[in-house]
């Protein structure tokens, strides 16, 4: 038998979910029954697997030992020997936004498995003491959101459970506003607008496609966008994202006949080769907490915008 004490990061999931966290040798079939015969145990009584469990709450599990993860070891040297490099825009004891540089991948992935902006930032506060994956049941810090490999800009990443909880809520019901520059090619007319449609996203190819109407698995996307400057056939155009869709933006721009400097799926190969890029202009610079609700212990965020001024893309073409 192996006990167990519900921390503040474990609170508030559900039984079946935690314990397969705790097991995972052991298969999701066998946990459910193991669940209804009473061999686990929530502060000495059986428990229904939907049960949410509370901080300081005692699970005993009467399961085979082979059936839990062991720690391991790797890992902590893993974390020691690592050497995270971050640029820092923001931390408190709940969150850290991070400015992400393109060509860094936020999560392992077939073509990096090692040097992944999650890795960084887990490294960071495995060394800071903040975070110590051998004390923690099931928690790890975590990415709130995603960039593309090829784009930069502000990540939110939870040092917390409860953290987490309120910033996937807040992401869901569009309270955080996130806005990006980027350099499209030629100068849109009009100089701002919306653009609306439905995406459809080919995992073979990891390519999204643009529709005008509704399409099978397709989802709706809209896009604000505003021309900043220009300068020849380059325009600085400042977009703000009502939905989040995979390469939203560089599919929209391109839609309407402006593509981005740099995008090799969605662009120009003569324009960008003139330009000598190979990365998207692409920048996610701007971040508004904009809560409409109640944000429990992130409450202290409503109303705040966090910017980063230095944008490369824009020094080079737009000083």
């Amino acid at each position: 038998m192996r006990e167990f004490t519900i921390g503040k990061n474990d609170a508030g999931q559900r039984l079946d979910r935690f314990a397969a966290k705790t097991l995972p040798l052991l298969p999701p079939a066998l946990l459910q029954k193991y669940i209804r015969l009473k061999r686990i145990k929530v502060n000495g009584k059986g428990s229904q697997r939907d049960a949410r469990l509370t901080q300081g709450d005692i699970l005993q599990m009467y399961i085979n030992d082979e059936f839990f993860g062991q720690p391991d070891e790797t890992e902590d040297r893993f974390y020691s020997l690592f050497r995270p490099s971050l640029d820092i825009v923001y931390e408190d004891e709940n969150l850290l936004l991070v400015n992400k540089r393109p060509g860094l991948v936020v999560h392992a992935d077939e073509t990096e498995k090692v040097n992944t902006l999650i890795h960084h930032i887990q490294a960071y506060l495995y060394q800071k003491k903040e975070w110590d994956p051998r004390k923690e049941n099931s928690f790890a810090p975590a990415l709130c959101n995603r960039i593309d490999r090829n784009t930069g800009g502000i990540v939110i990443a939870a040092k917390n459970a409860e953290a987490l909880r309120i910033i996937d809520e807040k992401i869901r019901s569009h309270e955080i506003r996130k806005t990006y520059l980027c350099i499209a090619l030629g100068r849109p007319s009009p100089a701002e607008g919306r653009i609306e449609g439905f995406l459809l996203k080919d995992e073979a190819k990891k390519q999204v496609s643009f529709y005008h109407h509704p399409v099978p698995g397709g989802k709706t996307a809209v896009t604000l966008y505003r021309t900043l400057k220009t300068q020849g056939e380059l325009s600085l155009v400042e977009c703000e994202l009502l939905t989040g869709r995979t390469h939203q933006i560089r599919v929209s721009m391109a839609e309407i006949g402006h593509p981005l400097l740099g995008d090799g799926k969605y662009g120009n190969g003569q324009i960008n080769k003139k330009y000598h890029e190979q990365k998207q202009a692409l920048y996610s610079y701007r971040l508004l907490f904009d809560f409409a609700a109640d944000s429990g212990s992130l409450e202290y965020l409503r109303g705040k915008t966090f910017t980063i001024s230095d944008i490369p893309f824009e020094k080079r073409y737009f000083h």
